[in-house]
């Protein structure tokens, strides 16, 4: 049977310059880069060649680049290491956020620091007035996602930085801004400097890289409490010895990205369209990520279907081949409606009937073809639940 995997967004199939990094530095490279031997300085030569090649991709300097395990990690250091580094702080996160921002916020919240979560229109962008009105002198940071992951909102990260600016015109005093990329590097083009952000959160698995491995970068100058204890690697930053194969195969994916990106855009944006088209044809779906393709990523596409779960159709889904998800892979084991679709004010039905279907490198024209076909006769098969 045909798969069309359309879930790249939960992670996306390693590309293979990814897998021969990966093999190379397993093969090549034994040593501990922190070693003061042969071997550890040439492990540490292949660290910071990647490193040179994520932070060319963000528009930064090397040294403003810190390994992680992930997105998540990455996240949770900037929300904590911002906030613990400052006395009395005051933290505001968008209502949009992964939840690897969220939840940090809300432990911070629960631990006694003042916490506001920032209201989404009902498209999913954020509202800049009401971030203006809840800052106040002592906010330490303010989070703001760049693309949203399961609707694919592009947020004006840029138009924040400037209302952060004159929040220190104001008060003397500017709040560090934090933007979780995940799924924007490469889909999006952008630069660390241009956005105004001090914090950006980037992960490998959703280029093609490999699970586990991650990276935020720190603007110069900007002081976090570390999470990670034991060890001064990574500026001291993020201790433990540094997941060599999965840097190299990060620095592979977005030496790829960085190569290849002008026209995968273009082409996720012809395929994206071409989808939105094809499901539109169907009639009695509901759309939740907006029309405007300058304001989304370019692979990204979440509708509802109402009246059916949208786990229901995403089983029925994969018996004709195509495989989707219901929104973000780190809950989608529960039972509980999208936060992201509560928050652009959709009713609970609304939200456990989405269904997020995110392109990659590799799919083709015949594979959105086919995925449409799968959505009709998933449909029809299952209209009677609709009905009921």
């Amino acid at each position: 049977m045909r798969r069309v995997y359309l879930d790249h967004s939960a992670t996306s199939p390693p590309l293979p310059e990814v897998v021969e990094a990966v093999r190379d530095a397993l093969e090549r490279f034994p040593g501990n880069p922190a070693s003061l031997h042969g071997l550890g300085v040439e492990a540490e030569g292949l660290l910071e060649r990647s490193r040179e090649a994520v932070a060319l991709s963000l528009g930064a300097e090397p040294s403003e680049v810190v390994f992680t395990s992930g997105g998540t990690e990455a996240n949770n250091l900037a929300v904590f290491g911002a906030a613990w580094a400052r006395q009395d702080p005051h933290v505001v996160v968008s209502a949009f956020e992964h939840s690897s921002v969220l939840e940090p916020a809300r432990r911070l919240k629960e631990s006694g620091v003042a916490v506001d979560f920032c209201p989404v229109d009902g498209e999913g962008f954020v509202r800049l007035d009401a971030l203006e009105d809840l800052l106040r002198p002592n906010t330490a940071l303010v989070s703001v996602v760049l693309v949203n992951n399961e609707v694919g909102t592009l947020q004006p990260v840029a138009e924040v930085a400037r209302l952060l600016d004159r929040a220190q015109a104001r008060w003397g005093r500017r709040p560090l801004l934090h933007t979780d990329a995940v799924q924007a590097l490469g889909h999006v083009l952008f630069r660390v400097r241009d956005l105004g952000a001090d914090l950006v959160t980037v992960s490998a698995h959703k280029l093609g890289g490999p699970k586990g491995v991650g990276a935020l970068f720190v603007r110069r100058g900007v002081r976090l409490r570390p999470l990670v204890l034991g060890g001064d690697q990574e500026r001291g930053l993020r201790a433990g010895t540094p997941n060599l194969p999965g840097i190299a195969g990060f620095a592979a994916a977005v030496r790829f990205w960085d190569r290849e990106g002008d026209h995968l855009r273009d082409r996720l944006r012809q395929l994206s369209g071409r989808l939105r088209a094809g499901l539109q044809a169907l009639g009695g779906l509901r759309w939740n990520t907006p029309s405007d393709v300058d304001r989304t990523a370019p692979h990204i596409l979440n509708v509802s279907v109402p009246g059916l779960r949208g786990e229901v159709l995403v089983h029925r889904l994969e018996q004709e081949g195509v495989y989707a998800s219901t929104g973000s892979a780190c809950h989608s084991r529960r039972a509980h409606p999208s936060h992201v679709l509560l928050a652009m004010g959709r009713s609970k039905a609304e939200a456990v009937s989405a269904v997020r279907l995110s392109l990659g490198p590799e799919t083709t024209e015949d594979d959105v073809d086919h995925a449409v076909a799968a959505f009709r006769a998933a449909l029809e098969d299952l209209r009677f639940l609709v009905r009921s």
